[in-house]
């Protein structure tokens, strides 16, 4: 499934926001942006390493497990994602993995960091930090061949580095306050990841324990 919106106001201060996205049947793509969507905040989304971002399907259940009054909120797109693909989630898709979808190839370089607008979007305090302390984040594509993408597109694993983290396995490396240099260096020298990453890693071993 494929969702977009453009920027509205949302939450009690009305700040512009495209959590709230509605099923397309394309999505055109291009290295910065795509024609459907748009970001409501361009310092903290989008741009060339934040261009789409995916969630798994399956995430949504764990929601309903634990927020079960909640349940009818929890549907594909809700979360603020572009893109669902069944069998895609956090514990099989890692960083650097190049997927061919339609006409566009893509590459993951980072999770996608929960903000409260995910907490206001279901009513659900804290859920944000629910979402991180689950590793049920989702992840950011970078593209590498523009073009559209439809709804029903093959979804083709083109490239994978078994050595590379999971998006599960890295937010839990991000989530563990006891990781040490080592980890941290591992994480931050991953071959793909987004730059912005790699520094704030980089820094954090810094001070961490060396073993």
């Amino acid at each position: 499934q494929l969702f977009a919106a453009k920027p509205v106001a949302f939450g009690s201060h009305g700040a512009p926001s495209s959590i709230v996205k509605q099923p397309v049947q394309q999505l055109t793509v291009y290295f910065d942006g795509t024609d459907e969507d748009e970001q409501g905040n361009k310092k903290l989304h989008g741009g060339i390493e934040k261009v789409l971002h995916q969630y798994a399907p399956d995430n949504y259940e764990v929601f309903r497990q634990y927020f079960s009054e909640h349940s009818s909120k929890f549907v594909p797109g809700s979360i603020g994602e572009n893109i669902t693909v069944e069998g895609m989630n956090d514990n099989n898709v890692r960083i650097g993995d190049v997927y061919k979808m339609g006409e566009v190839m893509v590459q993951v370089g980072s999770p996608r960091v929960p903000c409260n607008k995910i907490s206001q979007r279901y009513e659900i305090p804290n859920l944000d930090r629910f979402v991180n302390q689950h590793s049920i984040t989702g992840w950011y594509y970078r593209v590498l061949q523009t073009g559209v993408i439809r709804v029903g597109d093959t979804v083709e694993l083109e490239a994978t580095d078994v050595s590379s983290l999971t998006i599960a396995e890295f937010m839990q490396c991000v989530n563990d306050k006891q990781a040490t240099q080592q980890r941290l260096h591992y994480a931050a020298n991953l071959q793909d990841l987004d730059p912005e990453w790699k520094h704030r890693l980089s820094v954090r071993a810094k001070h961490a324990p060396s073993a």
